[in-house]
């Protein structure tokens, strides 16, 4: 037996995630989809899925195409509000589908362990990026070494998305649903921003936009290394989950509600906080298909 089951309630898989009446709660494949063929044929259809959503997510990176005709103004005011939806869907996943998962299966002071871990996973992810980030006006013209570093960071950034979405649904198919959704949303205005400094590196339009999606690709590489890891060793999911939470809560909490703080104005604050409720609602009305 692996040393991590021993965090764990049983080493039947089936055993969880459990609904009413502590039974197994059936995921959305083998309720409404595939009922008829079987858990394993569901699991595989489930990484099929999960391969289709990291594509998706890695597709996010061409969003700064359409930004090119755009003003800068309207850019940052379409963003802010962005930035704010973004805000409520990480904390929304993170509350209401991550951690309540694990409800019944995991004790809840190792929940809280690994979700501090992916706090400080996060913390260290973000300083690595930070450290580079430096603008040094005598590169104008030529491609900055920036560029390569935020190309090298986010494609770690990516990569540990692709974990959290494979790793979720290996879980069950709605869990990998909110999750793509939550990371997709985040994802747009983080992949403007990183399109602008690559310009700003001195890299062509074509070139960013190509180098910005094949450092995408690594969720792809992500989702594989989850998928794996799942069919090694039981509850490696269980340990992800909690982890990406932590990581969700703290990308929320230092990153994104600090950059809304910085606005003053009534009515732009009002709007802000209207979006973050929204971001909130959507995560909440995801639970219905659970």
């Amino acid at each position: 037996m692996h040393l991590y089951q021993s965090l764990f309630v049983g080493s039947d898989r089936s055993q969880y995630p459990t609904g009413k009446n502590d039974q197994p709660r059936l995921g959305l494949c083998e309720t409404f989809i595939y009922k008829d063929i079987g858990r394993e044929r569901c699991d595989t259809m489930n990484a099929l899925f999960a391969i289709i959503s990291v594509v998706i997510v890695s597709l996010v990176s061409f969003v700064g195409l359409f930004t090119l005709s755009m003003k800068l103004r309207h850019i940052q005011k379409i963003l802010l509000y962005i930035v704010s939806f973004s805000a409520g869907t990480l904390l929304g996943a993170a509350f209401f589908h991550l951690i309540p998962e694990l409800g019944g299966s995991v004790d809840p002071q190792t929940v809280s362990i690994f979700v501090l871990v992916g706090v400080l996973v996060f913390f260290i992810l973000e300083k690595f990026v930070h450290w580079h980030h430096c603008h040094d006006p005598k590169h104008a013209g030529h491609t900055h070494p920036v560029g390569v570093l935020i190309l090298m960071g986010d494609a770690l950034h990516n990569f540990v998305d692709g974990l959290a979405i494979g790793a979720a649904y290996i879980v069950s198919t709605q869990l990998g649903i909110t999750t793509t959704i939550a990371i997709i949303v985040h994802e747009i205005p983080q992949e403007v921003s990183d399109f602008a400094i690559l310009l700003h590196a001195g890299y062509s339009r074509a070139r960013a936009l190509l180098l910005n999606f094949l450092s995408a690709l690594t969720a792809v590489l992500g989702a594989i290394v989850a998928l794996v890891l799942t069919g090694i060793g039981d509850h490696v999911e269980m340990i992800i989950l909690p982890i990406m939470a932590g990581g969700f809560i703290y990308i929320a909490a230092s990153d994104l509600l600090p950059r809304l703080q910085k606005e003053t104005a009534v009515r732009k604050s009002a709007i802000q906080f209207v979006m973050i409720a929204l971001g909130l609602g959507a995560m909440w009305m995801l639970l219905l298909i659970e």
